[in-house]
């Protein structure tokens, strides 16, 4: 099992592809940032403290991107601190660990900052 997240915001123009014959342009969403992670970290960013951030962030009202960006640096920078607390919650299973979920972090961070005005998208 795993978590989707995903930012989205404003809309792009594209060519429309019909076969109406006119010449018009449609509007889709872009797609900003996109991302997969196991659930087996969902402990690991509890005792971070961006589970909410991360997994339901609806909980927190934390519909744009915008509203990421502190509570995901103050966990990166909470990870990057104390990193053995941390790798005492590497799964048994082997699927996903402490480096993988740092580097997944950051850039979903960077994102945020990079797409502040996009809205969050989390599929559990």
């Amino acid at each position: 099992m795993s978590l989707d997240v995903t930012l989205i915001g404003g809309s792009t123009e594209i060519p429309c592809t019909c076969s109406c014959g006119h010449k018009h342009m449609k509007s889709e969403e872009a797609e900003h940032f996109s991302a997969n992670i196991t659930h087996n970290l969902n402990k690991m960013a509890d005792a971070a403290g961006i589970y909410q951030a991360i997994w339901r962030p609806e909980e927190i009202a934390a519909v744009r991107a915008r509203d990421l960006i502190v509570p995901l640096t103050a966990g990166l920078a909470g990870l990057r601190l104390n990193p053995e607390k941390f790798k005492a919650f590497n799964p048994g299973n082997k699927w996903g660990d402490y480096k993988g979920f740092v580097a997944w972090v950051e850039r979903y961070l960077n994102a945020c900052i990079e797409h502040p005005d996009a809205r969050i998208r989390a599929e559990r």
